[in-house]
């Protein structure tokens, strides 16, 4: 069994990344208040009747164009996403609410290159015998305050999800859609072209984790209120990514 649930593209692929010390922070949510976030042409992808969310911790490396070397200052830095799960044309993807980076250039790029609702933030990310400590307040102007704060640790052997189960639902995702460049926090642009972004990247190596948070506000610009049960938890220590152009 293939670890993607279709073909990737036949076409170049234009950008590649590494992503460490990543941790899945998922909860089960009501399909009902995250489908108005959501844009018309997209449908919101549910297991076992339910919807999720996921704030998503981790750091990057080696991100730069195709044959392009990293770059010093711009190709590695902390970043911090915000998440739901979509589908279109049998395509299981990714919706982002947001995507906090530490490096004001690379959000810029990011924006103008992907049309994704990233923002500026203070990011702090640093391990200890305790595990990650990782700490984010967006700074962005104009944007809605959010802010993460938590301890994380790998907390069992490497493991790949089996399809059918609800870690390949939450994680056997090879694409992410946008619609717009959001401004005020707004989820998607009503009017612009929805685009679907495809990636590729092995097996996710998950390990289930522990976490201490001791704040996290990531999903107050959005109006989505966190439940009280404490999220599922997924840690990855590496993971190689490359991205194709949006269309």
């Amino acid at each position: 069994m293939t670890h993607r649930p279709y073909p990737k593209p036949a076409t170049p692929w234009v950008m590649r990344q590494s992503w460490h010390d990543l941790l899945f922070m998922h909860w089960r949510v009501p399909a009902d208040v995250l489908r108005p976030l959501i844009p018309p042409g997209l449908e919101l992808d549910t297991y076992d009747g339910s919807a999720w969310i996921a704030v998503v911790p981790f750091r990057m490396s080696d991100v730069a164009p195709r044959f392009v070397p990293a770059m010093p200052g711009l190709s590695a830095f902390p970043e911090l996403n915000v998440r739901t799960y979509v589908v279109r044309d049998g395509r299981p993807g990714v919706w982002f609410f947001s995507l906090d980076a530490g490096n004001r250039l690379a959000v810029s790029i990011a924006r103008a290159w992907f049309h994704l609702p990233y923002y500026h933030a203070a990011i702090a990310l640093s391990e200890t015998s305790e595990g990650i400590a990782y700490a984010s307040r967006r700074i962005h102007s104009g944007a809605r305050p959010a802010e993460l704060r938590l301890r994380y640790r790998p907390a069992g052997p490497v493991f790949n999800a089996q399809p059918g189960s609800l870690e390949w639902f939450l994680t056997a995702r090879y694409c992410l859609y946008i619609q717009g460049l959001p401004t005020n926090d707004q989820t998607y642009i009503r009017n612009a072209p929805l685009q679907r972004a495809e990636i590729e990247h092995p097996a996710w190596p998950l390990q289930l984790a522990e976490a201490e948070i001791e704040m996290n506000t990531m999903t107050n610009p959005v109006g989505i209120a966190l439940p009280h049960a404490p999220p599922l938890l997924h840690f990855v220590r590496r993971i190689d990514v490359v991205v194709w152009n949006p269309a």
